[in-house]
């Protein structure tokens, strides 16, 4: 596998249950990430493709980096004599897919597109029964993907996804692409219409309803994707003579309605019992196929194996999938080529500012969410801010010339200090999210050390780390918490909320014996402009419309705005009182779970799924989960629940925010309308 990113982990599985092949090695320039992934599945890692290469450990390869990459290392490695997967989308251009295709026909190896939803059991009945003639003569065909695309409305911003409207298609258009080129064969692209558009910061604006028509000979296609906060509807509707077939991909269920031959009484009735009938029976088959396989094989994990067992069945057998061939890839992407050259002229790119940033402030993790926000607001008091970020202008080119991007690895500590040059104070909003307390020490605790180190190394005169207030014991409804509050022990306690405390215990270390200049802050739960619908610290979310509460939801949450976070931030960087103290902040105590969901139905006319949760029922349910990852599926790096921690979710203990008001001056928002006002009405929580 070259890439240890998120989808590498479903290739690692399905690898692993499909017959014909076996991981061999794991690719990666960053050697973190590489080591994990090889440590999880015990195999070698590399870190350079070349080494990889001439090892001769592999003689295939899955390619699962950014797109822009995905070209020049499949002709590299066809060249090299590897079969080659690339995970969609293959390639930025049709044109692309032809080099690779032609490098792999010269090769005399495989090259196969990762379209994974075709891999799916219930669309593989779909075309047998297209392919039989059972729906008809099919008309007409309207392929859906609607579901919630999160870095529109909060980030990150810089990643490839971001940076150009065509990318969103590029990316997320080969599903339903390629569903139609399956079915019907090459489209012909009539018309894209783009809609519902969404303003970044920044000012880039970037469309969030794509409505594509298309036709495959006499089939009329639509293709529609909604990537607003909407239900999900990731589905293909064939329309017959005959029948009409759905088909959920992302549940992995197809429903046939037909007509019957009964009178017109009846006709109706038992057209629905029909359909009733199928549901039905795709729950069932559902349901126990993951009972029985401890849920690898849900239908997303399903798809995965299923492609890459039909890719690596067409290499043994030399006649590849043609669900997966070259030549579907290539009508694939053209169909996408085609739908981008309709597309509106791109916006014009922000004219470069004459006037350079002079920054003061260094702000890591200054493209999420509370760093977006607080870099704003540092401009708006005229204090010009460094932002470390991978893209040119991150989501602040209207404020280009107050706000200087700079590239530096996080894990390079020379650049650190090259990019706190002339810097005063530090915030480090960074944080990460692993798998395994050794991926903590090294991905969060070691990155927060090293940025610390950097910060004495270039003088700077204050480091404001962000922490969490999860790394709380919050379990207790009658105790409340203020900065005096131990931690108590964390060794049972969930990966983020140790990994944090860790964190700022071993920073503190380096405050006494290395005279560090430290100021600690712990946000509440943060809501406003910028920030997600779906926010974890208040339940578990089940798309837009349904939320369990952590809790029965009628305790008061420390729910508190973004801009009286990054108000106190910028308090810690300016009061001398601030140095060597830690500050929780939290706002006042305004609203319970119940009470936020319903303002957003009482304000935005959207009324969610509230349901409130046994907090001692989900430890219970994460314990066998947990004796399944251990025992059944031999995972060695499962954590064990604790009850503590669960009931902490529910934030049942309050929060004592006099510290911070009474050393910084801070004066969080108090009046409830107010809020509700910046919370709800202010922040574009659905589209």
């Amino acid at each position: 596998m070259i890439g240890a990113g998120y989808i590498s982990t479903w290739h690692a599985d399905a690898i692993r249950a499909t017959a014909s092949a076996r991981l061999a090695a794991v690719c990666d320039p960053a050697e973190d990430a590489a080591g994990q992934m090889a440590r999880t599945y015990g195999v070698p890692a590399f870190t350079d493709l070349d080494a990889m290469i001439a090892s001769g450990v592999c003689d295939a390869v899955h390619i699962l980096t950014p797109p822009n990459l995905h070209c020049d290392l499949a002709v590299k490695c066809l060249k090299a004599g590897l079969h080659v997967l690339v995970e969609k989308p293959v390639a930025l251009s049709a044109g692309e897919v032809e080099t690779i295709a032609a490098a792999a026909q010269a090769a005399g190896r495989s090259f196969g597109a990762s379209h994974n939803f075709l891999g799916l059991p219930a669309y593989e009945r779909l075309q047998r029964l297209k392919e039989a003639g059972e729906l008809g003569l099919v008309s007409s065909a309207q392929i859906n993907w609607s579901l919630p695309l999160a870095p529109l409305r909060s980030g990150p911003h810089g990643i490839w996804l971001m940076r150009d409207t065509r990318n969103l298609l590029l990316e997320l258009g080969p599903h339903p692409f390629s569903f139609a080129v399956d079915l019907f064969g090459s489209l012909d692209i009539e018309h894209v219409s783009l809609g519902q558009w969404i303003t970044l910061p920044g000012g880039e604006r970037r469309p969030q309803s794509w409505r594509i028509l298309a036709k495959a000979g006499k089939v009329d296609v639509t293709i529609a994707l909604s990537l607003v906060e909407t239900v999900d509807d990731r589905s293909v509707t064939v329309r017959g003579s005959s029948a009409i077939a759905r088909l959920d991909y992302a549940a992995d269920t197809l429903v046939v309605s037909a007509d019957n031959t009964a009178d017109l009484v009846a006709n109706a009735f038992l057209k629905e019992i029909g359909k009733a009938g199928s549901h039905l029976r795709e729950a069932f088959v559902n349901g126990l196929r993951q009972t029985a396989s401890l849920n690898r094989k849900s239908p997303y994990g399903l798809s995965f194996r299923n492609t890459i067992e039909a890719f690596y069945q067409g290499v043994q057998r030399g006649v590849p999938d043609r669900r997966f061939c070259p030549e579907a890839a290539l009508k694939v992407m053209q169909a996408i080529d085609a739908s981008l050259e309709k597309l509106p002229a791109a916006q014009a790119p922000v004219p470069a500012s004459p006037h350079r940033p002079n920054p003061s402030v260094l702000v890591i993790g200054g493209t999420g969410f509370i760093g977006r926000n607080l870099t704003r607001r540092l401009v708006q008091r005229g204090i010009d801010v460094r932002v470390l970020s991978r893209g040119r202008l991150g989501p602040f080119a209207d404020i280009a010339d107050h706000v200087e991007t700079v590239g530096a690895s996080l894990r390079d500590e020379d650049a650190l200090v090259r990019a706190m040059e002339g810097i005063t104070c530090v915030f480090n909003l960074a944080k990460s999210m692993d798998k395994s307390w050794d991926a903590a020490l090294e991905n969060d605790v070691g990155i927060a050390l090293r940025v610390a180190r950097a910060c004495r190394r270039a003088g700077v005169a204050r480091l404001v780390y962000t922490g969490t207030i999860a790394s709380y014991d919050m379990s207790e409804q009658q105790r409340p918490i203020t900065e005096d509050t131990p931690f108590g022990d964390l060794s049972s306690r969930n990966l983020y909320a140790r990994s944090k405390a860790e964190c700022e215990r071993r920073l503190m270390e380096m405050r006494h014996t290395d005279g560090l200049p430290l100021v600690i802050a712990r946000p509440g739960i943060v809501v406003g402009d910028g920030g997600p619908l779906q926010h974890w610290g208040i339940g578990r979310w089940h798309g837009p419309g349904a939320v369990k509460l952590w809790g029965n939801g009628t305790n008061i949450l420390p729910f508190v705005l973004a801009d009286d976070v990054s108000d106190g931030l910028i308090a810690m960087m300016e009061r001398p009182e601030a140095i060597n103290e830690s500050f929780n902040l939290t706002g006042e105590p305004l609203f319970t779970g119940r009470d936020y969901f319903a303002a957003i139905h009482r304000r935005a006319g959207a009324k969610l799924n509230v349901k409130e949760s046994s907090l001692t029922a989900l430890w219970l349910a994460d314990g066998g989960k947990y004796l399944l990852k251990r025992y059944g599926l031999r995972r060695k790096d499962a954590v064990r629940p604790s009850l503590a921690d669960w009931k902490s979710r529910g934030h049942l203990s309050p929060f004592n925010n006099e510290k911070p008001k009474r050393l910084l001056g801070w004066r969080p928002e108090a009046d409830r309308e107010a809020f509700l006002r910046r919370a709800i009405d202010e922040a574009h929580l659905f589209w």
